[in-house]
């Protein structure tokens, strides 16, 4: 086993990646931006290593000074959790090329998964069910149209070197193919620097799920089940939960067999995710679920953002096994030892404002209470005083929690979320309790699309009001706090500013909500 890592990221992966290395034994070093100079996770790691720069292309992403940071305090291994370079087969090549151990999986996997075309092609060629579609780029709108007759509209533009929702179009008819080609081209090559294209068939209720696979490197493969990620908005996750309301044991088990095959035909090693679009047919099978069908979206080659759900229900530290097959060590079970109890909520607390087109929210973050209780987890990289700007991605934390079944978890996280509070900046937790909340979502009658018609305007009144009652109250017990260290015990003056604080923040709370989230 390692006796030292370093981490590749920031935040709250950074952190999660640090306590289970810590409790294995395993000493860790943080690198950090300029901006992240008092970060959580440069205090929480053995060593510290500054990469200089305030932006992620003069940091995060400059693999040579990461490498350098890695020989130079002794690492043995590179960790790099999720986005910056987790999916970069050229920075993986360059870490093994260096000496080091990269705790992901091979290059030659990388790259094949990365492309969503060449990806298509393997998968289909390995037997694997794919969204109806191309497995070759189109050169043209022209060239579309013609495709778009054998396939049948709905269709979808879709980037070749895609993720993250960029680059990608829907087109209903024929008239709007020219101008979402154009448009979706220019996004891919403006994000990616590739603007190559291709088509598939738009589902349109589509569901969202994933299956979590772990393979060593002796041919060894299991599947951790499945996760249900279809609250989402333009294509980034909101709400996840483990398992999925729709998918009975026998068609986990079929989603879990062709993820192992799709795995397989690429040579995986370590953690990685295969997603899927599962579709309705208007069936219902004899359990009352409904009936459809399940198609291969595409790979991602590192640990997922919502792992702890499968983690909290599989009772698997995933981390964990990532670190002991990148080391070299068998599996040491089969998929027999894989057991689901109970259900997985996760939500992301995002900055951003739910109420106006969840555009970024900056600021200094301050009064910062974190919710607990029984199977509540807080995955975090928050503290007060901390500086939340545009350049970094805008999740603060994870609240994650457990149930017994469905409907308690679902009670559990709205009772967390109302225990809530991140002043300074607005989240995305009204966005996700609005979510909880509704009917819809409970019954499970919900697909990718829930939250874009979601009316979060109906929720605003009465959270307006609870944000200026919480700021009124923050502001007397702030003049209290104030008076008393200045005056003693008590007294008119400390009665006189209270007054004052009730009735500016009663007044203008509502417009006024930094200290109340």
């Amino acid at each position: 086993m390692f006796q030292r890592i370093l981490i590749a990221n920031r935040g709250e992966i950074a952190l999660r990646v640090i306590r289970t290395a810590r409790e294995m034994g395993i000493e860790c070093v943080a690198v950090y931006s300029d901006f992240d100079k008092k970060a959580l996770h440069t205090r929480m790691a053995h060593v510290a290593v500054p990469l200089g720069g305030n932006l992620p292309s003069e940091s995060y992403l400059v693999a040579d000074k990461i490498i350098a940071a890695a020989k130079k305090t002794g690492a043995q291994a590179i960790h790099p959790g999720y986005g910056f370079l987790s999916e970069n087969a050229k920075f993986a090549r360059a870490v093994k090329d260096a000496g080091l151990v990269w705790i992901g999986p091979p290059p030659e996997a990388i790259e094949a998964m990365g492309d969503k075309i060449k990806s298509r092609q393997r998968m289909k060629a390995a037997g694997v069910p794919v969204v109806p579609g191309l497995t070759e780029p189109v050169d043209d709108a022209q060239a579309a149209l013609k495709a778009a007759e054998t396939i049948g509209y709905p269709i979808a533009i879709k980037a070749a070197a895609g993720g993250g929702g960029k680059g990608i179009r829907i087109v209903r008819d024929a008239a709007s193919m020219e101008s979402a080609f154009r448009t979706a081209s220019g996004e891919a090559k403006a994000s990616f620097g590739d603007g190559r294209v291709y088509l598939e068939r738009y589902l349109d209720r589509p569901r969202h799920i994933e299956v979590q696979l772990l393979f060593d490197q002796h041919g060894n493969g299991v599947h951790y089940g499945v996760r249900e990620c279809s609250i989402q908005r333009r294509h980034q996750k909101l709400l996840e939960e483990c398992p999925s309301v729709v998918i009975d044991d026998a068609t986990r088990e079929a989603m879990g067999e062709v993820a192992l095959k799709a795995g397989k035909a690429v040579g995986y090693q370590n953690a990685g995710t295969v997603e899927f679009l599962w579709s309705p047919n208007g069936k219902t099978k004899p359990d009352g679920k409904p009936d459809g069908s399940f198609y291969f979206l595409e790979m991602n080659t590192r640990l997922q953002v919502e792992h702890p759900v499968t983690e909290m229900v599989t009772g698997v530290d995933l981390v964990r096994e990532q670190l002991r097959v990148a080391a070299g060590e068998p599996l040491g079970y089969d998929q027999k030892a894989i057991h689901w109890r109970g259900w997985a909520i996760e939500v992301r607390l995002n900055a951003e404002d739910p109420f106006n087109k969840f555009l970024p929210s900056t600021g200094t973050i301050h009064n910062l209470r974190m919710p607990g209780g029984p199977w509540v987890r807080l995955d975090l990289g928050l503290y007060r005083n901390m500086e939340v700007g545009v350049n970094y991605d805008p999740m603060l934390a994870k609240l994650i929690v457990w149930g017994a079944d469905r409907m308690q978890a679902i009670q559990r996280m709205r009772r967390a979320i109302m225990e809530l509070n991140i002043g300074g900046v607005r989240t995305s937790a009204p966005a996700a309790l609005a979510v909880l909340e509704d009917e819809r979502f409970q019954a499970g009658d919900f697909d990718t699309h829930f939250l874009e018609k979601l009316d979060l305007g109906a929720q605003r009144a009465d959270y307006d009001e609870l944000v200026a009652a919480a700021a009124a109250i923050w502001r007397q017990k702030k003049a209290r706090r104030e008076t008393l260290a200045t005056t003693g015990a008590g007294g008119e003056a400390w009665l006189a500013r209270a007054r004052r604080g009730l009735s500016t923040h009663v007044a203008h709370g509502a417009q006024k909500q930094g200290g109340a989230q």
